[in-house]
């Protein structure tokens, strides 16, 4: 592939350029449009030429299981808007996340993470790298004293997510940064529910940025897959786990990717423009007994989250009130149940309107008294705000607004 040539001058580009622009190459055919390399392998001019990409001193594409051209420039594309030194590409969220903590850890070494992670992520640590030796303690997102005690000599991770799924809490990154380093450790931050747009933990003082391409970044819930970011120092082993491995981005879906890439500014501002209507609009309904975004200011970590974020995103839970002989669960789904637009998933950062109930789905697999432990009531209800018009979420849920 022939790169473009810029002039010897290269402007610095915004970000909404670069989301568009970023990381681009094209043949020699021409094409406006990022190229779709579908082929499993490529060819090399001589034997010479194959040895010396096989040994690292030629660059380029031999395999695609870790080296392929539309991947390369989904990669680069995101490192573009994340500020960060590489990107490694996996076939998904969950696969990211193993190959950052296979990549940096050793049997042995220790983990410090959120409790207020992803219900699948808390699988992962705890159910199966547990099992290959690593050492897991899970600590409060927001209680900097727990993540301090939680340290011990062989602590080579921080985990979290910012804001935490399915309540939006929000953790002081820059604190949080700064204290891992103190104990020698890396602070990794899962950035899926804020994207680039809306957050740049890098740029607070995290080592590594964790994404799900799944979501937000595809935008219209078409493909998988993943992202790792970080220096080229951090990234060299989590690339040597994905080529060993084999937990790939494919083609395909790196260029789905790339196209959501384009518009990812433009989204994001809306979903969280309707998210803050509708999250305005719940606190206000009889039947709703609290509400979770942290673009509210009575949302406990309002003021932070406006620091670190641009806006409150596109994620707002709620906690149903029951009515007479309803149980938590039973008003939750009889309020999911009556929905006619909205779609009933797991899935989030669609342009549809997505609802589901974290504590019999998301979070199912957490324990009762964990979940208890952060905050996941029966009566919560989580919704990814799409790109419809406010007012027509605001009718689908109409049952919120009966006394």
């Amino acid at each position: 592939m022939t790169k473009h040539q810029h002039h010897p001058e290269v402007p610095i580009y915004q970000a909404e350029t670069l989301a568009v622009r970023a990381g681009s190459e094209m043949t020699e055919f021409g094409e406006n449009s990022e190229a779709l390399f579908l082929n499993s392998s490529f060819r090399f001019k001589s034997a010479a030429q194959a040895a010396a990409r096989f040994g690292g001193s030629e660059p380029g594409n031999i395999y695609s299981r870790f080296t392929n051209p539309t991947v390369t420039m989904f990669q680069n594309k995101l490192a573009a808007l994340e500020g960060a030194e590489q990107c490694v590409a996996t076939s998904t969220g969950m696969s990211a996340i193993l190959a950052c903590v296979m990549g940096l850890c050793n049997a042995g070494d220790h983990v410090v993470a959120s409790r207020s992670i992803f219900g699948t992520s808390v699988q992962l640590f705890s159910n199966i790298l547990a099992r290959w030796g690593l050492q897991v303690t899970f600590v409060s997102l927001t209680n900097l004293d727990e993540w301090q005690s939680a340290v011990t000599v062989n602590t080579k991770l921080f985990f979290v997510e910012t804001p935490s799924n399915p309540l939006t809490e929000v953790c002081n990154i820059r604190a949080l940064a700064d204290l891992a380093h103190k104990a020698g450790a890396h602070l990794v931050v899962d950035n899926c529910f804020c994207t680039p747009v809306i957050q740049q933990p890098l740029a607070l003082g995290a080592d590594i940025v964790i994404h799900s391409a799944t979501k937000y970044i595809d935008g219209q819930g078409r493909c998988l897959g993943g992202a790792v970011l970080g220096s080229k120092v951090l990234m060299e082993p989590v690339y040597g786990f994905l080529r060993t491995a084999g937990v790939t981005m494919s083609a395909f879906n790196a260029w789905v990717f790339l196209k959501g890439l384009e518009t990812l500014y433009i989204r994001m501002d809306a979903h969280a423009k309707n998210s803050l209507a509708l999250a305005k609009w719940l606190e206000a309904q009889p039947n709703v007994a609290r509400v979770y975004y942290p673009g509210l200011v009575s949302h406990p970590q309002h003021a932070l989250a406006m620091q670190q974020q641009s806006n409150g995103g596109g994620i707002v839970s709620f906690e149903v009130k029951p009515k007479a002989g309803q149980t938590s669960q039973d008003a939750a789904w009889a309020l999911i149940d009556a929905t006619r637009l909205i779609s009933i998933t797991a899935n989030l950062g669609d342009a549809k309107s997505t609802i589901t109930h974290p504590a019999t789905t998301t979070h199912s697999r957490v324990t009762a008294e964990d979940r208890a432990a952060t905050g996941i009531d029966d009566s919560l209800v989580r919704i990814a705000v799409g790109l419809e018009h406010v007012d027509d979420l605001k009718a689908d849920l109409l049952a919120l607004t009966v006394s």
